[in-house]
C-alpha cells in the first residue's frame, strides 16, 4: 500500500506515467477509520485556491499538490473562516470561530506603553485544542512553522511535544520541513501528527536565492522587483487610500512573482514527500494540504490580506490523502476551514468527550467524502489590525452577504453569474440582503456572540513593525 500511495505521487509529479499501480475503485469505498493513525497537517500559508493548477489556473504552478489532489479528496470551495494568519490558523486547532477563541489580533490590548499579545489560554481558557486531544490519545505531536503568526506564545503549541518555529519573522520551509523529517524519523515507532507550515509563497517572504523570474514578460522594465519591502508598501498604501492604482504591466508581474514562490514551494514539498517516503510510514499517514488564507494582487485594487472578505482572501485550497488512496475525487459542495479539526478526530476514529463536541462548530467531512451533499452556509470574518470589522455569509445557492460592521455597509454578491464580485447588489436585490443580513446575525447570536451589543470603533493593532511600535 505504501508503495501504491507514494509512486502516484512521484510519478505525477515528474509528469511520467503511472505504470503497475493498482486504482482504489471507488475513493468513496476506502474505510474512513484510520485508528492509530500519522496525520501530516501542511498549511502553504497565503495560498490563493484560484492560482492552483487543479483549479483551472492556467499556469503549471503546483503539479506535486496536484498529484496528491488527483489521488486524493480535493474539496474544490473550501472557505476559510478569516482572511489572514492568526484567527484563520486558530480555527483549525480549536474547531470554533475568531470571535469565540478570541485570537482575533495580535495584541489583545495595544495602547502604548501597554502592549498586551493575544494568548489562548488567557483570552480562552476553557478551550481544548486538537494537538491536546491527540497528545492525551497517545499521540506524539509535533510543530513545525514559520513563525509571525503561528509563532509560540499565541497558544498554537498547547498541546505540542515540540513547537518549533523559525527565527525569521517570515521563515521558510526550508528550515520547517528538516526538522519536520528529523523529528519523524525519531518518532517513526510512534504514532504521531506533524503541523507543518512555512511562509514560502507570503508577501513578506522572497526566495533566499533570488527570484530568476520565470514567469514575468520579457519586455517588462523592472519599475517593481518583487520586494518584500515593495509588497508592504503596497499594502499600506491601499489601506490608506482606499485603492491602488497600478499599470496592467505592474499587476502582471505581481502576480507573476507570487506564481514562482508558489511553483517553487510546491517542488520543496515534492522533495519532502521524496525524504518522508524513505522514513517507511506513509502506508499508515494520512495527509492534509491547506492554507489559511488566500491574498489579493489587485482583484479589488489592493494588496495582501486580512482587510476583506472576497473570496481572493477566503477561498483556500483542502485535499485530503488516506493511505492507500490512489484514485482522486473532486467535491464541490462548499465547505469551510472550521470542518477540519472534526474531519481529523472522525477519521483517526479519535473518542471526544460531550465538552469537546459541545465546543466544535464545524462538521466532518467524511459524509462528503463518501458522496454525501454537505450543502451549507459558511461564515467568515476578520477585524484585521482593528483596521475594519466584518462578518460574511455564503449561502448554497451561491449568493454572498459582507457586511462591515463599523459603518453597516451592507455588499451582495451572486457568486453564480459574477464569481469575481464585481457588482454590489445590496440595493437592487434590498430584500434578500435583508434576509441573509439577520441570518448572519442570529448566526453569531447562536454561538454567544451578539454582533449589535458591541461597539465597532476602529483603532490601531499593529502586524508588522511599520505599523506600529513593536
Amino acid at each position: 500500500m505504501m508503495r501504491q500511495w507514494f509512486s502516484v505521487i512521484v510519478l505525477i509529479a515528474c509528469g511520467c506515467q503511472n505504470r503497475g499501480v493498482v486504482p482504489t475503485p471507488d475513493a468513496s469505498q476506502l474505510p474512513m477509520k484510520y485508528k492509530d493513525h500519522n496525520i501530516i497537517f501542511v498549511s502553504f500559508d497565503a495560498l490563493q485556491a484560484s492560482h492552483v493548477s487543479s483549479h483551472g489556473y492556467p499556469r503549471n504552478t503546483t503539479p506535486t499538490i496536484d498529484a496528491i489532489g488527483n489521488s486524493g479528496f480535493q474539496f474544490k470551495n473550501t472557505m476559510s473562516v478569516a482572511s489572514w494568519t492568526v484567527p484563520a490558523s486558530m480555527t483549525w486547532f480549536t474547531g470554533v470561530y475568531p470571535c469565540e477563541h478570541r485570537m482575533t489580533n495580535k495584541f489583545v490590548v495595544y495602547l502604548p506603553p501597554v502592549e498586551k499579545m493575544s494568548n489562548l489560554k488567557e483570552l480562552s481558557p476553557n478551550m481544548v485544542t486538537l494537538a491536546e486531544i491527540l497528545k492525551e490519545n497517545g499521540y506524539a505531536t509535533g510543530g513545525f512553522t514559520g513563525n509571525a503568526g503561528v509563532s509560540g506564545g499565541f497558544g498554537y503549541e498547547q498541546g505540542f511535544d515540540i513547537y518549533y518555529y523559525d527565527k525569521w519573522k517570515f521563515g521558510s520551509m526550508d528550515d520547517s520541513m528538516p526538522r519536520a523529517l528529523d523529528w519523524i524519523e525519531a518518532n517513526r515507532a510512534r504514532k504521531f501528527f506533524v503541523f507543518l507550515h512555512g511562509y514560502d509563497i507570503h508577501g513578506q517572504r522572497s526566495p533566499v536565492e533570488g527570484y530568476d523570474y520565470r514567469f514575468v514578460d520579457q519586455n517588462y522594465d523592472n519599475r517593481y522587483t518583487g520586494s518584500p519591502q515593495e509588497h508592504e508598501l503596497l499594502r499600506e498604501e491601499g489601506l490608506e487610500k482606499g485603492e491602488l492604482t497600478l499599470r496592467e504591466a505592474d499587476v502582471n508581474f505581481w502576480r507573476a512573482i507570487y506564481d514562482e514562490k508558489i511553483q517553487r514551494t510546491d517542488e520543496k514539498f515534492k522533495h519532502f514527500l521524496e525524504a518522508f517516503r524513505k522514513i517507511g510510514v506513509s502506508d499508515k499517514t494520512l495527509l492534509i494540504l491547506t492554507s489559511d488564507h488566500g491574498t489579493e494582487f489587485y482583484e479589488h485594487r489592493r494588496f495582501d490580506h486580512g482587510f476583506t472578505l472576497y473570496n481572493e482572501q477566503i477561498h483556500v485550497p483542502l485535499i485530503l490523502q488516506l493511505p492507500g488512496q490512489s484514485v482522486g475525487k473532486s467535491i464541490s459542495d462548499r465547505v469551510s476551514s472550521i470542518d477540519v479539526m472534526p474531519t481529523i478526530l472522525d477519521l483517526l476514529d479519535v473518542p471526544i468527550t460531550d465538552n469537546v463536541k459541545k465546543q466544535m462548530r464545524g462538521t466532518s467531512l467524511v459524509p462528503a467524502m463518501r458522496g454525501e451533499s454537505v450543502r451549507r452556509d459558511v461564515y467568515s470574518e476578520t477585524e484585521y489590525r482593528q483596521y475594519t470589522y466584518k462578518r460574511a455569509i455564503i449561502t448554497p445557492d451561491d449568493w454572498k452577504l459582507i457586511y462591515t460592521l463599523e459603518t453597516k455597509q451592507r455588499e451582495l454578491y451572486n457568486l453564480r453569474t459574477d464569481p469575481h464580485e464585481r457588482t454590489n447588489l445590496a440595493e437592487s436585490e434590498r430584500e434578500l440582503a435583508d434576509g441573509l443580513e439577520r441570518k448572519l446575525f442570529m448566526h453569531y447570536k447562536s454561538i454567544g456572540y451578539d454582533l449589535t451589543a458591541t461597539r465597532w470603533e476602529v483603532g490601531m493593532n499593529p502586524v508588522y513593525p511599520s505599523q506600529g511600535k513593536k
